[in-house]
C-alpha cells in the first residue's frame, strides 16, 4: 500500500485496505502512443480536488493542472503559475499566472479562480486541508497576478502548490454540492470519459484536444483498481494493464524473473512504530526517553528486513528521508540490535520487569510475520506487546478521535521537504496527537521554518538527530518499491510521491 506523508496517511491506508473488492477489466492492451493503462491499489472517494490525497493524486493530475509542477527530482517548474516571488520575510507569495488557459466550458483560468480554489481546499475538509491553515488571505491583484498572504513563513508552500492544494478546478463548479465528485472539470491534459468509466473499478480519460500545454504522450489513459498485487502482476503479464507499483517483496521477485518486463526501484516509505504517547498519558513508561531508546535497541532491524522484506530496503533509525536537508546517513544505523543494553535501560528507568504495550493492528499494514517479529523482540526485554485487531471502519475513530493507543505501526512516505516532515510528524497534529514537545524542539522548529540555506539545513539536521537520540519514533527500514511495466512504457519515479506523477509515463520507444 502506498502511503502519504500527510495527516491523512492513516485514512488513506485504511481506505486502501478496505476498498471495494473486484478486479478491473481494462479490455484492450495499451501500446505506444495509443493507450496507457495503470493499475492501482487505491482510488479516490471523490474527484473534488479538495479531497485529493496521496497515492490517488494521478486521478486528479489527469484532469486538473497544479499551480506549480514538481519535477521527478523534486525541483519546481512553471505550470499554471509562470513565476513566483516571496517577500523578504516569506509571508507573501506573489504568483504570475498564464493567460491562455480555459476550462472545458470556456471559463478563463485567472486569479479569481485561484482564490476560489484555495479557499475551497482550505474549507473542504480533505485530509490535506491543514496545509493551508496558515493561509490568511488570497489577494487578487489583477486577472494574471495573485498574492498568497501567510500568517507566517511556510517553507513547504511550493510543495503544497505542486500537490493537492495547487489543483485548479472550474470555479463555477465549486459552489455546486458534489458536482465535482464524479465529474472533474479542470484544465488538465485529459478529460474523464464518464460513459466508459466505472467508479470504483476503472476510470477512463481521453486526451484534451484543447490543452494549453504539451500534448500528453498517450491518446487515452485508464486507471484500473485491483484489490491485491497478485491480480496486478497477472494483469501486467496478460496485457490487461501496462504499468504498476509493486510493494510486496514476493510479487517484486516474481515479476523480475519475466524478461519482458521493465522495472525501476525506488525507496520511499519507511515502516516503523510511530509513538504518540511520549508524555506517558496512556503508557507511563513511554515518558522516559530511556524506555523509548530501549524500544529502538531491541528491534532486530536487519533480521526483519531480511525475513519480511527479503532484504528489499534499507534499515533506518530516522524519519527524515534521503531527499531532505536534515537527513544524516549515520542515523540510519544509529540503533544497533542490543537487547542487553535495552534491558539495562529499562531497569534504570524503573521497568526491570517490563510493561504492557497495546497497539492497534490493521492486517493490511501489519502482516502476521511482522506482528510476530515485534512480539518476539519486545518479549526479550519483558515488554508484552498486545495487538488490538481493527478494521478500517473503527480504526480512524479509535486511533485519531479517541486517541486510544500509545502508538501505531505504519508505513509513512518520506517527503523531500524538511518542513513537510516536521509539520506532519513533529508539530501538534494527527501524528503528534498529544502535542509532545521539548526545549530543543521548540528552539529548532522556528529555525527550520524561517531559516534559509545553511541555517535551515543545520537546524533540520540537529532536529533529526535530537528526535533519534530521544527515541521519538521507532523506524524499522525504508522499503524498496518496484515500478514495473509490460515493456512498452518508460516509468520515471517521482520524488516526494510513492506513485509517479501522470507526467512520468512515456512510450518506451
Amino acid at each position: 500500500m502506498s502511503r502519504t506523508t500527510r495527516s491523512g496517511a492513516l485514512a488513506a491506508a485504511l481506505a486502501l485496505s478496505l476498498a471495494l473488492a473486484g478486479c478491473a477489466d481494462s479490455g484492450t492492451k495499451g501500446s505506444g502512443g495509443s493507450q496507457l493503462d495503470i493499475a492501482t491499489l487505491t482510488f479516490p472517494q471523490s474527484l473534488d480536488p479538495a479531497h485529493a490525497v496521496g497515492s490517488a493524486l494521478p486521478f486528479f493530475q489527469a484532469t486538473y493542472d497544479t499551480l506549480v509542477k514538481r519535477e521527478p527530482n523534486g525541483d519546481f517548474s512553471p505550470m499554471l503559475a509562470t513565476e513566483w516571488t516571496y517577500n523578504e520575510d516569506a509571508t507573501e507569495l506573489a504568483l504570475t499566472l498564464r493567460e491562455d488557459v480555459k476550462f472545458a466550458d470556456g471559463t478563463a483560468f485567472d486569479a479569481a479562480a485561484v482564490k476560489a480554489n484555495m479557499e475551497h481546499f482550505k474549507k473542504g475538509g480533505g485530509a490535506d486541508a491543514k496545509w493551508l491553515n496558515g493561509l490568511e488571505a488570497v489577494e487578487v491583484v489583477d486577472p494574471t497576478h495573485v498574492t498568497l498572504q501567510l500568517q507566517q513563513a511556510d517553507p513547504a508552500m511550493l510543495f503544497y502548490l505542486s500537490d493537492a492544494a495547487g489543483l485548479m478546478a472550474n470555479p463555477a463548479k465549486l459552489a455546486k454540492a458534489d458536482s465535482l465528485k464524479t465529474t472533474p472539470d479542470g484544465t488538465g491534459p485529459y478529460r474523464l470519459v464518464k460513459a466508459k468509466t466505472t467508479i470504483g473499478t476503472k476510470w477512463v480519460y481521453e486526451r484534451n484536444k484543447d490543452y494549453w500545454g504539451e500534448k500528453a504522450p498517450y491518446e487515452n489513459l485508464a486507471i484500473s483498481f485491483f484489490d491485491n498485487e497478485t491480480a496486478i502482476v497477472n494483469g501486467i503479464r496478460t496485457g490487461q494493464v501496462n504499468a504498476a507499483l509493486l510493494q510486496s517483496a514476493d510479487q517484486q521477485i516474481s515479476i523480475e524473473s519475466d524478461p519482458r518486463m521493465k522495472t525501476t526501484k525506488q525507496e520511499f516509505d519507511f515502516q516503523g512504530l510511530l509513538l504518540f504517547d511520549r508524555a506517558g498519558a496512556l503508557t507511563p513508561a513511554l515518558k522516559d526517553p530511556r524506555v523509548r531508546q530501549a524500544l529502538n535497541l531491541v528491534i532486530d532491524r536487519d533480521t526483519m528486513l531480511s525475513t519480511i522484506r527479503q532484504k528489499r530496503g534499507t534499515v533506518t533509525g530516522q524519519v527524515f528521508g534521503p531527499d531532505t536537508e536534515g537527513y544524516d546517513p549515520k542515523l540510519d544505523t544509529y540503533w544497533s540490535h542490543d537487547p542487553a543494553k535495552a534491558k539495562s535501560l529499562l531497569k534504570a528507568a524503573g521497568y526491570a520487569k517490563g510493561f504492557e504495550l497495546k497497539l492497534p493492528r490493521i492486517s493490511a499494514i501489519v502482516n502476521d510475520a511482522l506482528a510476530a517479529s515485534l512480539v518476539t523482540d519486545l518479549k526479550a526485554i519483558g515488554i508484552t506487546l498486545v495487538w488490538d485487531d481493527l478494521d478500517g471502519s473503527s480504526a480512524v475513530q479509535k486511533v485519531f478521535t479517541d486517541r486510544a493507543y500509545s502508538g501505531m505501526v505504519m508505513n509513512i512516505g518520506q517527503s523531500s521537504s524538511d518542513w513537510v516532515v516536521v509539520n506532519e510528524l513533529v508539530t501538534p497534529g494527527a501524528f503528534n496527537m498529544f502535542g509532545t514537545t521539548d526545549a530543543t524542539v521548540r528552539k529548532l522548529i522556528p529555525r527550520i521554518q524561517t531559516g534559509t540555506g545553511a541555517e535551515a539545513k543545520q537546524a533540520a539536521t540537529a532536529l533529526n538527530t535530537h528526535l533519534v537520540e530521544e527515541g521519538w519514533f521507532v523506524p524499522f527500514y525504508r522499503m524498496t518499491y518496484l515500478h514495473v511495466s509490460d515493456g512498452t512504457v518508460k516509468i520515471t519515479p517521482q520524488s516526494g510521491m510513492a506513485v509517479p506523477s501522470i507526467y512520468n509515463y512515456a512510450p518506451a520507444s
